[in-house]
């Protein structure tokens, strides 16, 4: 029949973009990547600053009794990460949103968790660390600005040990102020201050004492020791990444700088670089209105692996008396969509939202999410929101649905002239469609109409996919009963009994309720249709559910509860249609028969 073959061609070419995106664009990393990042040498290999300068071989300021020279040597890796954060001087921070530490040595910023982002669902398990010192091992990440320069006697840098004056902890309420200063006569003062979310303001002042001018070049850097544990599907970007004027933005994966080991974006006088995870990242931007910048990606494998973005500032004179203020900013924290805007916004970081990996679908991800925000600020609920969001886009397709149903109904009814011409034309294929596209345009049918209502879903399914999948406002979001992440697959299993039988079962067969609940809904709707007269048609169509049901028991429960509602409203959609057109409902007949061919065979 045309209409099951229309049908047959909409949901096999769904399968094919979703079986594609699920094991083909969704791809893991391989097993020997995670095990190279893992590896760890005995010997510690420091990355260089942007100027070119190892971190061991940086002289400390000299000269002032408010600067101490440090002696401190990298630990061997594999240092546990409290013998680390005890090894240096600090000073403390502590916001609604973070708390950990700045080194002293170096004015680094190596020390973070995230308040309110746990480990697991449980709130009782551990915070997220994102910054840890360097000399931890793999799990190392650390942020952190200095000067490279000529005729400025030692400037600071990685080794550099500032003195802290007055507060020692770091809050919305009380910046900390850092000071150094060299035998050249330049002093340095920093003055870090942060808000209430995941934004740092790095003051810095320098003073040129000295009786010749000095030219500075400031740097700041986000060095990584290990990619993200757990590798990231395709369907979100993760690696290093910056907005540079008119360059845009700029995205390089582990796996191209491992490649090109130093990619060099143009010169720029405005935009950040960073970081990025999943949920996480880093961001540095540079001082603006002191010239370009020039940025860069980089990854070295020599002794101990890194990955580091940075950015080197054009030179800057300093006569001698006078005073040079920058400004620049840190951004470390989660990716919580109305803080990354509210920055673009309110500090005027161009493009910070794209910090945010929206996708290809951004015009229609971006404003889904907001939509669901919206709904969960007054149901408190995400998965209630994600059903309301279903029934809305019922509402908004009900007219091409509607239409689609009605010409399915119309095609029903024709379907013994359809049929007749079939058999009648059965040795003459060309006839046969020019007979029928006649009957169509008689009976004012679009055989393409039964397609719609699963085409247009497509996108809408991708779009909520990836709101599901980037957005860490879906992280550890609870629904009922079990389902405690919306994010996360269903975690019950209908091969365990749904946890009664203690077994740990792989991957594939952890088929849960609601993926099954989908898997019902979808046969429910495909038996409303008449059977295809075609064999292989009706394998197809017979084992497609049970196909579907393995395949989004992989997916995110939140999208799995998205598919099983819209097939539910759409079996009520389609029924109601296609009876006041009096079209018969072959649920009933298609159940029976099927069951029948069962018991037969």
């Amino acid at each position: 029949m045309e209409n099951s073959r229309n049908f047959l061609i909409a949901m096999a070419l769904s399968i094919a973009v979703l079986v594609g995106w699920q094991f083909l664009v969704i791809n893991p990393r391989m097993e020997a990547e995670r095990l190279a990042t893992q590896s760890a040498q005995a010997t510690l290999q420091t990355p260089t600053t942007p100027a070119g300068t190892p971190q061991e071989g940086a002289v400390s300021p000299a000269g002032r009794e408010s600067v101490v020279p440090t002696t401190q040597t990298p630990a061997v890796d594999g240092q546990t990460r409290e013998a680390a954060l005890a090894a240096s001087p600090r000073i403390a921070i502590d916001t609604p949103s973070l708390s950990g530490s700045i080194n002293l040595q170096g004015a680094r910023l190596d020390d973070l968790r995230l308040k309110n982002y746990h480990e697991t669902v449980d709130d009782s398990s551990p915070t997220i660390v994102l910054l840890s010192p360097e000399t931890i091992g793999s799990n190392a990440y650390f942020m952190e600005f200095g000067y490279s320069g000529q005729g400025a006697g030692a400037l600071p840098g990685p080794g550099t040990l500032w003195q802290a004056e007055g507060s020692q902890t770091l809050t919305p309420q009380t910046p900390v102020t850092l000071t150094a200063s060299n035998e050249a006569g330049v002093t340095f003062t920093r003055r870090i201050s942060v808000d209430a979310q995941s934004m740092f303001t790095v003051e810095d002042s320098v003073r040129n004492d000295g009786a010749a001018a000095v030219t500075l070049s400031p740097y700041g850097r986000s060095v990584r020791f290990s990619k993200p544990e757990h590798a990231a599907a395709f369907v979100i970007f993760e690696g290093l990444i910056g907005h540079l004027g008119e360059d845009g933005l700029q995205e390089v994966t582990y796996k191209n700088i491992e490649e090109d080991g130093r990619v060099s974006p143009a010169k720029t006088p405005v935009g950040w670089i960073g970081i990025t995870d999943k949920y996480w990242a880093t961001a540095l931007v540079p001082a603006a209105g002191i010239g370009t910048f020039q940025p860069n990606f980089r990854y070295s494998a020599d002794g101990r692996a890194f990955y580091q973005s940075d950015y080197l500032a054009d030179p800057i004179t300093i006569q001698p008396g006078s005073t040079l203020d920058t400004t620049t900013r840190a951004f470390a924290g989660a990716k919580v969509v109305d803080t990354i805007n509210g920055y673009e916004e309110n500090l005027g970081i161009a493009h910070f939202g794209q910090l945010i990996d929206w996708g290809w679908f951004y015009f229609i991800t971006e404003p889904m999410f907001h939509y669901i925000d919206w709904l969960y600020r007054f149901t408190g609920n995400f998965g209630i929101a994600i059903i309301l969001v279903t029934v809305s886009l019922k509402i908004l397709f009900f007219p091409l649905a509607s239409k689609s149903y009605r010409s399915m109904a119309r095609m029903k009814a024709v379907q013994p002239k359809i049929t007749e011409l079939r058999e009648k034309f059965a040795d003459d294929r060309v006839k046969q469609q020019q007979e029928m596209m006649r009957i169509y345009k008689e009976e004012k049918i679009n055989p393409a109409a039964g397609c719609w209502p699963v085409l247009v879903q497509i996108p809408v399914f991708f779009a909520l996919y990836k709101v599901l999948y980037v957005t860490i406002e879906m992280r550890h979001a609870p629904f009922f009963g079990w389902i405690q992440d919306l994010a996360a697959p269903d975690p019950t299993s209908v091969f365990n009994l749904f946890g009664l039988i203690p077994i740990t079962l792989p991957h594939l067969l952890m088929v849960g309720i609601w993926p099954i609940l989908m898997g019902i809904t979808m046969f429910i709707q495909m038996k409303l249709n008449p059977t295809p007269p075609d064999p292989a048609q009706q394998m197809i169509f017979t084992w497609m559910p049970i196909i579907f049901t393995f395949m989004m028991a992989s997916f995110p429960a939140g999208l799995v509860i998205y598919w099983t509602v819209n097939n539910t409203l759409s079996i009520m959609q389609q029924s109601v249609i296609m009876k006041r057109h009096g079209a018969k409902i072959e649920l009933w007949d298609n159940l029976r028969d099927t069951f029948r061919r069962k018991k037969t065979s």
